[in-house]
């Protein structure tokens, strides 16, 4: 059971490494830069949240191509 609607996850080589739920979008999206910043180095790295209850993409990093 997830603890929110919104779920931020940064991938490497297409595999999870991190993911959290949150109610709150603006506290998600919060996250969401913040792992930018923490994980954005690190090769082949990507970052989505994601608005779970319509499985729309909010947002990605980098842009997608």
């Amino acid at each position: 059971m997830t603890a929110g609607r919104y779920r931020v996850t940064v991938t490497t080589g297409g595999e999870p490494l991190i993911q959290g739920w949150w109610a709150d979008e603006t506290v998600a999206r919060r996250k969401f830069a913040s792992w930018v910043g923490e994980h954005g180095s690190r090769s082949g790295a990507r970052v989505t949240l994601v608005d779970e209850e319509t499985g729309v993409v909010l947002t990605e990093w980098p842009d997608p191509p």
